[in-house]
């Protein structure tokens, strides 16, 4: 089955989105292949190891993406695809998406957690500003897609939070992430070779964006504050810098003298992020908000165990299988967070890693997400054929 995938950026940077279109087209064996049309520049390098087609018709020059070339691109293309999934909201690939295949080609909208009300409490402005353009476009595409999908039944429920008018037909697919590429042992090696100063340390690990959403002062606050009780437990802080905030984490920890104990990679990718799973003592994401998390599905795939944040959509369901721990995206439950790890028993610790594979296997292998959504439009094409595909 040949899929579209329309997304603004396959930039590895901008996070969750990006990874799993990638990691969504590389499952050919199971029927599932396609291309990709994006904003991107054509000339941006991280385009160049994509083994699938994609078709970047940037470079745009807001935020919002327009572009003309998208509109009648789907126009002349769309009848080469069984299907076609938008990802994401809030910009002019919905829109064209809607324009050009409402009628004729089913689409499907992954929202990737762009409609919870976390959003509308923490920046209520822009929210009245969305509220324009939702009954002006987006309202409209939601409701002219075959399904809108959530990959949480929470996730499901909060999105009707954020706008009263809403309607759309919401269905909820299994999401997850991509096996490890290698060995541990050979992935643990990559990792060393490229960070030897952490070579048999014990550290914790943040993988993802450096943003107040994901909670990372907290952690800083949290692991300034209990540094004593472990002496020998680093810190890494992996990923991009968003909103220049880096700069103001890393003075917190030289202000608390541990510059030595709090590492700063920068975005880790291929074979060294997988690496730095297997040589972590534990994966942590204190974050206000993710409607999934793809960072916490890998660290599970490398049995890692998990340490979250309630507002994780899967945070609940990770905890109550033992293979993580959960508490509030607060400074008090970070800090517990970090204080029931310290004071975890090897045993215990042992058994929450081999807890995390499993979990894994049974609930986020994204091989899936791709069965899944395959299923989708081969529903959609049956309804097609009879003429009674809902629009």
């Amino acid at each position: 089955m040949r899929i579209l995938h329309i997304i603004g950026t396959l930039n590895p940077a901008a996070g969750g989105p990006s990874e799993s279109v990638r990691v969504l087209l590389s499952f050919g064996p199971i029927g599932y292949t396609g291309e990709v049309v994006t904003l991107d520049d054509p000339q941006q390098a991280y385009a160049d190891d994509i083994p699938f087609p994609v078709h970047a018709l940037g470079p745009v020059k807001t935020v919002y993406g327009f572009t003309r070339k998208l509109l009648p691109w789907l126009m002349v293309n769309r009848d080469r695809f069984d299907g076609v999934v938008v990802n994401g909201l809030w910009q002019y690939c919905g829109l064209a998406a809607w324009l050009a295949l409402r009628g004729r080609k089913p689409y499907v909208v992954f929202t990737h957690g762009m409609l919870d009300p976390y959003f509308k409490r923490r920046f209520p402005r822009k929210h009245m500003k969305k509220w324009a353009y939702w009954l002006a476009a987006e309202y409209w595409v939601l409701r002219g897609a075959y399904r809108v999908l959530f990959t949480t039944k929470e996730e499901s429920v909060l999105a009707e939070q954020s706008f009263w008018l809403h309607r759309w037909k919401g269905f909820v697919v299994p999401y997850g992430a991509s096996r490890p590429p290698n060995e541990g042992a050979v992935l643990r090696e990559a990792f060393w070779a490229e960070y030897p100063e952490i070579r048999g340390r014990r550290f914790l690990l943040y993988l993802g964006r450096i943003h107040p959403k994901k909670g990372c002062d907290l952690l800083i606050r949290s692991f300034v504050k209990l540094a004593a009780r472990d002496p020998g437990l680093h810190l890494m802080m992996a990923g991009p810098n968003f909103e220049d905030w880096t700069e103001t984490l890393r003075q917190m920890v030289v202000e608390a003298g541990l510059s030595g104990r709090v590492h700063w990679p920068g975005m880790l990718r291929g074979e060294v992020k997988w690496g730095a799973f297997f040589a972590s003592e534990a994966f942590i994401l204190p974050s206000h908000q993710e409607n999934f998390g793809i960072a916490v599905a890998e660290a599970l795939a490398c049995g890692c165990a998990v340490l979250l944040a309630d507002k994780i959509n899967i945070a609940r369901e990770i905890a109550e299988e033992g293979a993580g721990l959960m508490e509030l995206d607060t400074q008090e439950g970070t800090d517990t967070l970090m204080e029931r790890w310290i004071e975890m028993a090897p045993t215990q610790r042992e058994a929450m890693r081999a807890q995390a594979l499993k979990t894994f296997d049974e609930h986020y292998d994204m091989r899936r997400n791709a069965v899944t959504i395959i299923r989708l439009f081969e529903g959609a094409g049956s309804l097609e054929r009879a003429g009674s595909l809902e629009r």
